[in-house]
C-alpha cells in the first residue's frame, strides 16, 4: 500500500502469499501424514471456498449492507460516529479483531448447543482430517450468520478500507493456519491467538474436547467465558466420521445431517 497499490490488491497478495506458506509447511513438516488430502477432497474444498467463502460473502455485502443502510438513512439512524476512525489502524484492527470474535464465539457456541443449528454447521465437522483449504468448508446459510456477526456490523458504520484489510489479512491467514496440517508450536500465542494447536481438540471426537476453543480468530474470549481447552503432552484423536455430508456442495435449503 505504500508503493501506492490499492487496500485490496495488497491484502489479496498477502492472503495468497500466507497460503502459499502455510502450504509449503504442511508439505515439509505435517502434524499427521494421514490427513494430506486426496484429489477430490481438493476439488471439493475449493468449491466450498470459492462459492461459500468468496462469492457468498462479496454477494451478501452488496445487497445486505446497500439495503441496511438504506433502512437506517430512512430511519434517521446515523452510524458514522460509533467507530474510532481518528485511532491508527493497527489500533482499529485489534478492536475489530476482538469484538468480531466476541459476536463469532457465542454464534459458535450457539451452532453447537441447538440442534436446528448444528445441523448446518455438522457441514465444517465433516472433515476426516483438517488441512487448510478445508477451513472453508461451511454451509452457506452458517456463512451468512458469520457474515451478520463478523463483518456487517463494521461495514455498517463504515470501519475504512485500510483497517478492514488489516483485519481480513489477518483472518484470512489465520484461518488458513488454524485448520492447517501443519506441526507447529504457538507457546505464549496459544493464550491469544486460536491456531492449530487449539482448534484441532475443537475437531476432536470427543464431545467433551471438542466443546472447546470457540474463538475464530483469537482464544481470549474463551479464556475468559472458561471454553479453552489445550492439553499438554498428547496429540488429538481421531476426527469424528459423521455420515453427513459430503463430497458435494450441500442445498442451501437442505441442512446436512
Amino acid at each position: 500500500m505504500a508503493a501506492g497499490v490499492h487496500a485490496t490488491l495488497a491484502s489479496y497478495a498477502a492472503v495468497l502469499t500466507g497460503a502459499a506458506l502455510v502450504t509449503l509447511h504442511e508439505l515439509k513438516l505435517p502434524y499427521r501424514s494421514e490427513w494430506r488430502p486426496s484429489p477430490d477432497d481438493v476439488r471439493t474444498d475449493v468449491s466450498f471456498m470459492l462459492a461459500v467463502q468468496v462469492a457468498l460473502p462479496l454477494l451478501l455485502s452488496f445487497l445486505a449492507v446497500i439495503a441496511i443502510a438504506d433502512v437506517l438513512a430512512d430511519a434517521g439512524i446515523a452510524v458514522d460516529g460509533l467507530w474510532p476512525h481518528d485511532q491508527p489502524i493497527a489500533v482499529q484492527a485489534v478492536l475489530m479483531l476482538a469484538l468480531a470474535d466476541l459476536l463469532r464465539y457465542w454464534l459458535h457456541r450457539a451452532f453447537h448447543k441447538f440442534e436446528c443449528m448444528w445441523r448446518f454447521h455438522a457441514v465444517h465437522h465433516s472433515p476426516h482430517g483438517l488441512y487448510w483449504v478445508n477451513v472453508g468448508r461451511f454451509h452457506p446459510i452458517e456463512k451468512s450468520a458469520q457474515f451478520c456477526a463478523d463483518a456487517l456490523p463494521f461495514a455498517l458504520v463504515g470501519v475504512g478500507g485500510e483497517a478492514l484489510a488489516a483485519y481480513f489479512v489477518f483472518y484470512a491467514v489465520n484461518g488458513f493456519y488454524q485448520h492447517s496440517n501443519c506441526d507447529v508450536r504457538l507457546g505464549p500465542l496459544n493464550h491469544v491467538v486460536s491456531g492449530p494447536e487449539l482448534h484441532r481438540w475443537h475437531h476432536s471426537a470427543v464431545p467433551a474436547e471438542s466443546d472447546h476453543n470457540f474463538g475464530n480468530n483469537l482464544i481470549v474470549w474463551d479464556a475468559l467465558f472458561g471454553t479453552r481447552f489445550l492439553p499438554r503432552r498428547r496429540k488429538v484423536g481421531p476426527l469424528p466420521k459423521y455420515p453427513i455430508l459430503p463430497t458435494t456442495m450441500p442445498a442451501i435449503s437442505s441442512p446436512a445431517f
